[in-house]
């Protein structure tokens, strides 16, 4: 944990929380400070920073704690539960940058649906719910196959994405469809191992039923387990939605592109979903 010492111990004995096993850095105090403030700077003066600015930056948490990662002494970070999605990311595309595989940092949801034969036993990768406003066809594709990784790496299952759109196969046509359409083609150029099919309604790709009507060649065969929405509004409204009326588990929104393994916490999170994330950010670790 990574705060002022006084006020986090403070704060856990009025909640009467026993936190007694638990590591508290304080970076006011923290004798790696200005070893981390150097290295901040060494890694940000060609844009300008300052060691004044370097030194001043390193007294914030996330900072910190991304130079904590960078440095080999943690091997993740969550943030999120009082800060922002940039105030999380912007420290770590500085400091630990893109993985050497990726185009496009992207953030993902993991829905976990009570009672839902859908998907993976109900569980499902919502892409990208966080992140990338208005993706083209291009951060589309690089969206789908970063989420397919992510899919396999947590579920251990095969990832069966589906590009959503209000459209299958061509049932409606505008530059929105056709957006979808030119991803789903660059994905399956870019990696052929992907079990990847699009444009496709929301039903045709989740109920079999449904996909033998609409898209009875379809692939997926309706049981798509990753779904690609086509940009942030409707990933970020579908994630909230399944959440409060399906009453699911939403862990999120979760990074992927990233270097190292970095996390991001709606500011509406609960304890549950701090664990939660916590546990899936030690999953991406190993």
């Amino acid at each position: 944990m990574i705060g002022n010492e006084e006020k986090i111990r403070t704060k856990a004995k009025e909640q009467h929380l026993e936190i007694s096993g638990a590591q508290i850095i304080d970076p006011a105090t923290s004798e790696k400070s200005i070893a981390y403030a150097n290295l901040l700077y060494e890694l940000r003066k060609h844009k300008g920073m300052t060691k004044e600015q370097a030194i001043e930056l390193v007294k914030n948490p996330v900072y910190y704690g991304m130079l904590m990662v960078k440095d080999g002494k943690a091997d993740g970070l969550v943030s999120g539960a009082i800060h922002s999605t940039s105030d999380t990311l912007r420290p770590a595309l500085q400091i630990l940058k893109t993985a050497p595989d990726t185009k496009l940092v992207s953030a993902f949801f993991v829905m976990v649906v009570p009672d839902c034969n859908y998907g993976e036993n109900g569980i499902f990768i919502f892409a990208d719910s966080g992140l990338n406003e208005n993706p083209d066809a291009e951060s589309l594709s690089e969206i789908a196959i970063s989420s397919s990784k992510s899919f396999s790496q947590l579920v251990k299952k095969e990832p069966k994405v589906a590009m959503l759109s209000y459209s299958t196969y061509g049932s409606a046509k505008s530059e929105l469809t056709q957006k979808v359409i030119e991803a789903t083609k660059l994905v399956k150029e870019k990696d052929s191992t992907i079990l990847v099919d699009g444009e496709l309604q929301l039903d045709a790709a989740i109920i079999p039923e449904v996909a033998t009507m609409k898209a009875p060649e379809s692939p997926l065969k309706g049981k798509a387990n990753v779904l690609v929405f086509p940009d942030l509004n409707t990933g970020n409204i579908s994630y909230k939605l399944v959440q409060r009326l399906a009453k699911a588990e939403a862990y999120g929104p979760l990074c992927q592109g990233i270097s190292k393994p970095v996390n991001d916490l709606s500011r509406g999170c609960s304890s549950k979903d701090i664990a939660g994330v916590i546990a899936i950010t030690a999953v991406q670790a190993q």
